[in-house]
């Protein structure tokens, strides 16, 4: 005779059933007890993350904080807790490490005014024309990323050589083309920055194109058969259809292109070494003279935070112009 689980077998042979109390207590178990691997089993999956995150992300972050609140010279065994006086530093005209700092930000904010909205349309009009079935599209597309998979040294020195003023062959095929073929690349303004600009934008323009070709295709066709059902051209459908379906695409490309061009360092350091003078001699190439080459961490230090506010903020408007509109805001522009 068989009996289910959780029944109890009587002397005579026959099934009891368990009482009230019993079965609420065994599923209490087993309730708790799922719980718990609920709980345990998401922290056994994130630990090795979190321990990576923690080691090379928080920590650091912390002992950063520290130290822009010391006269930190690892060379030396003795550094004093100053408090904010490094700070204060960078906002005293007549200190030492002010000037050259803003003048480093300045030149990050020239670098990522101009670099950033290259980087925002061009890869969209490569991604467009990606997007297009043609014969030897694929290849394009291989060609297009293959300069992104290159590390920032290799593409400083190659370009470096490249835009020399003597043995450099854009020189010397402009001069075939009858432009000037004297022009000092990395050596004067503003064709520096020009040098900078173009190189960073060819260097990862692929990156930012093939982000947009996944957005593109994740915008449904139906729209636009309904669009051209409608009546729109190829810029209305451009402007209602392909631009509204990458919003949060070019919400992520815009915060990525920012930090990346604000963050730049390798091309300013190997292609132009900060010059002419220290035009452009970005805030990241500031920070790593003065820490490692002055020995100055704590004012080191204080520079990457104050850099780190100004792009928190940035981000921050960034996010609030690509944010979604508001169900009333919508009404209001129906009704009008």
């Amino acid at each position: 005779m068989s009996t289910k689980v959780g029944e109890r077998v009587l002397p005579t042979g026959r099934a009891r059933r368990p009482s009230a109390s019993e079965p609420r207590s065994q599923n209490r178990g087993i309730r708790t007890g799922t719980r718990q691997q609920w709980i345990t089993t998401p922290w056994l999956f994130l630990a090795p993350y979190l321990l990576l995150f923690g080691g090379f992300v928080i920590l650091p972050a912390v002992l950063g904080v520290w130290i822009s609140l010391h006269s930190w010279d690892y060379t030396l065994p003795n550094k004093p807790f100053v408090g904010f006086d490094n700070y204060v530093a960078l906002f005293s005209p007549g200190s030492t490490v002010s000037g050259p700092f803003w003048g480093s930000m300045r030149a990050t904010g020239i670098f990522t005014a101009l670099s950033v909205p290259l980087l925002l349309i061009v890869p969209l009009a490569v991604a467009l024309l990606m997007s297009k079935k043609f014969p030897g599209r694929d290849f394009l597309r291989a060609i297009y990323f293959a300069p992104y998979v290159l590390g920032v040294a290799v593409i400083s020195v190659l370009w470096r050589y490249l835009l020399d003023n003597n043995i450099g062959l854009v020189n010397h095929y402009l001069g075939l083309l009858g432009l000037p073929d004297d022009t000092a690349w990395t050596t004067t303004t503003p064709a520096a920055w020009v040098a900078l600009v173009g190189v960073t934008v060819w260097w990862t323009l692929g990156f930012n194109a093939v982000i947009y070709l996944a957005g593109l295709q994740d915008i449904p066709t139906e729209l636009y058969e309904a669009a051209r059902v409608d009546g729109a051209g190829p810029w209305m459908q451009f402007l209602h259809v392909t631009i509204p379906g990458l919003r949060p695409i070019l919400s992520f490309i815009t915060i990525i292109t920012l930090l990346a061009s604000a963050n730049m360092f390798g091309q300013s350091y190997l292609m132009t070494q900060g010059g002419p003078g220290r035009e452009t001699r970005t805030a990241i190439y500031q920070i790593a003279d003065t820490g490692l080459r002055n020995f100055q961490m704590g004012s080191a230090a204080a520079m990457s935070y104050v850099l780190t506010i100004f792009l928190m903020a940035i981000s921050a408007f960034v996010f609030y112009i690509f944010r979604e509109k508001q169900p009333k805001k919508l009404e209001k522009e129906v009704r009008s």
